[in-house]
């Protein structure tokens, strides 16, 4: 695995200065001096043309890979006008931060329920030489491995659970879910040299196909959990009017009587209509 090192290089500005002075030292000698003389400085002049082509600029938040005939020679992040051997090939790598945005892809939660989803990856380049060496396009393998493994978290967890289900879903632990993302992620591009900074959902929902179904199923269980709670809340008012009622003596109530006040309290307190009084001027035993 080739890992990122320092490479050598200098100041382009006194490279600069040295080398116009060079220039025209020899240019000015080939012209006057004599003829023995004029061969010598015209291969110095040569050289010093040669090494015109060693000047290069970095960029704030950019890195220059430089390459001997193929050989890794190292990376400089210097910024500004810099100088190296003239015969070393130089290919800039951003480390800016970036982000992307996978395409909505279909697939089917742990349960079995197609799903479509999307996320976006924010991530940056921290080692240039294993984004450039290791893997043949880096940004592509950024696309690819982010997509692959945002397959692989939607078929592991269910799009939502159920009360009584203990597993982590797609919908209701985001924050979790994220992070799961983002640790998933990082596994696959570690490798090419790249740091992720966050993974999010950017959409979930069910496929077309079933939508309409599932939103009757989440309605009906929204349904059920109310009711069970209006219930249990009804239950304790009752038995709690019965209690007060004893202990004061308003009325003293025998089985059936009380079966009858309980029947009627929960229909008064359960009903999803407003309760119509009823005057009883008899019995409830004719």
């Amino acid at each position: 695995m080739v890992q990122e090192v320092e490479a050598r290089s200098g100041s382009g500005y006194l490279l600069l200065v040295v080398l116009l002075v060079l220039q025209a030292a020899t240019v000015a000698g080939v012209v006057f001096m004599p003829l023995l003389l004029k061969v010598l400085l015209g291969l110095v002049a040569l050289l010093v043309f040669i090494c015109w082509f060693g000047f290069y600029m970095v960029q704030p938040n950019q890195g220059k890979v430089l390459q001997l005939f193929g050989q890794y020679a190292g990376t400089d992040r210097t910024t500004g006008l810099r100088w190296a051997n003239p015969l070393y090939s130089k290919k800039s790598v951003s480390l800016r931060v970036r982000n992307f945005e996978s395409g909505r892809l279909k697939v089917n939660d742990s349960n079995g329920n197609p799903i479509e989803i999307a996320a976006v990856v924010v991530w940056r380049v921290v080692d240039t030489a294993e984004a450039v060496f290791e893997v043949d396009d880096y940004e592509n393998y950024v696309t690819i491995q982010s997509e692959a493994a945002l397959r692989n978290l939607a078929t592991t967890y269910p799009y939502e659970h159920d009360q009584d289900d203990e597993r982590l879903s797609l919908r209701s632990d985001a924050n979790t879910i994220a992070l799961k993302l983002k640790s998933e992620v990082q596994d696959r591009l570690q490798k090419a040299g790249v740091e992720v900074l966050e993974a999010r959902l950017s959409h979930l929902a069910y496929s077309p196909e079933i939508a309409q179904a599932m939103l009757q199923r989440q309605q009906a269980s929204a349904v059920l959990a109310a009711r069970k709670i209006i219930v249990q809340g009804a239950v304790g008012m009752v038995a709690d009017a019965i209690e007060q009622l004893k202990l004061q003596g308003v009325v003293e109530l025998d089985g059936e009587r009380k079966a009858a006040m309980v029947s009627n309290l929960l229909v008064v307190l359960c009903g999803d209509q407003q309760a119509k009084p009823v005057i009883n001027t008899g019995t409830i035993y004719s």
